[in-house]
């Protein structure tokens, strides 16, 4: 599918229905400066109207936006919820929406699991899942990018090792990724393997934009994504890392819990726009070293 390599471009931040308010004050009074695009949960807006809508959409004029899912359930048993993609494509369309992206994850099998689990590593679940991410571009009628996803323990049956099995999905299902990159520290603290050999084996080529956030420390060798603190030092490391590695590319603050004051969140996407700035103008190493 031809299109520009990147969807948007800087830095971003993820809109939440708590901080509305205080981010629209702050885009009135023109402080939201370090922003470049922001982000949506499409199910928490699709046919939301009302005060609500009339504010998203004054967003929506003058910021680019990209989507990222909650609920599509790539690696699901359960057939593929085509009308739930047909009302995500008219959302974008509704909205001027640049990109979807979702979990390389499922959450549904029969009914909803409330939880975003592993799918196997296996050669099956590689054509299953190619097939299905296939089936959304061809509804959609336009790439959509996949998240490398945290898990806490793998799935029964794993034949792969995580790296594999992303890069195999990628590339059957020719999409883009959507590159976290505190889901690499995370799962190579739970899974003990090296965050920056794991970054230096994916394909520069499908990365659209990023995600960076904070997670929680449960035990040593246990740590929970949650969106819900601030960003530590060798995740800042990591993106710098991707950035020496692959040149810049978009990159989304996100903050879904313990959500702090607006000032308190620009700085932190102040701090990606900074990296940015950093390689900006150094091109791409061909090798780094952790």
């Amino acid at each position: 599918m031809s299109m520009q390599r990147f969807p948007v471009s800087g830095a971003g931040l993820g809109l939440r229905r708590e901080k509305i308010n205080k981010i629209l004050t702050a885009m009135q009074e023109k402080n939201l400066s370090p922003v470049n695009f922001m982000e949506v949960a499409p199910e928490n807006w699709i046919n939301v109207g009302g005060s609500f809508g009339k504010k998203f959409r004054q967003f929506t004029e003058q910021y680019d936006f990209v989507c990222h899912g909650l609920s599509l359930s790539i690696g699901s048993p359960a057939p593929l919820d085509e009308n739930f993609v047909r009302d995500i494509g008219r959302f974008m369309s509704t909205h001027n929406i640049r990109h979807y992206s979702e979990h390389l994850t499922y959450c549904s099998d029969d009914g909803h699991l409330y939880d975003l689990l592993p799918i196997p590593f296996t050669e099956e679940a590689v054509h299953y899942v190619a097939e299905r991410i296939r089936r959304v571009q061809d509804i959609l009628q336009q790439e959509i990018s996949m998240e490398n996803a945290s898990y806490y323990t793998p799935a029964p049956g794993q034949e792969m090792q995580e790296i594999e099995f992303l890069n195999a999905v990628l590339e059957e299902a020719d999409c883009g990724l959507l590159l976290d990159v505190n889901n690499i520290y995370v799962n190579s603290v739970n899974h003990h393997y090296d965050p920056i050999n794991f970054l230096t084996q994916l394909p520069a080529d499908r990365i659209r934009y990023a995600h960076i956030a904070g997670h929680y420390n449960e035990d040593r060798d246990l740590i929970i994504d949650t969106h819900g603190a601030d960003i530590i030092d060798p995740v800042w490391q990591i993106l710098d890392k991707a950035y020496q590695h692959f040149g810049v590319f978009p990159t989304l603050l996100e903050r879904d819990f313990n959500i702090p004051s607006v000032p308190e969140l620009l700085q932190e996407v102040k701090q990606i726009a900074a990296a940015q700035n950093k390689w900006q103008a150094i091109p791409p190493a061909t090798e780094i070293r952790a």
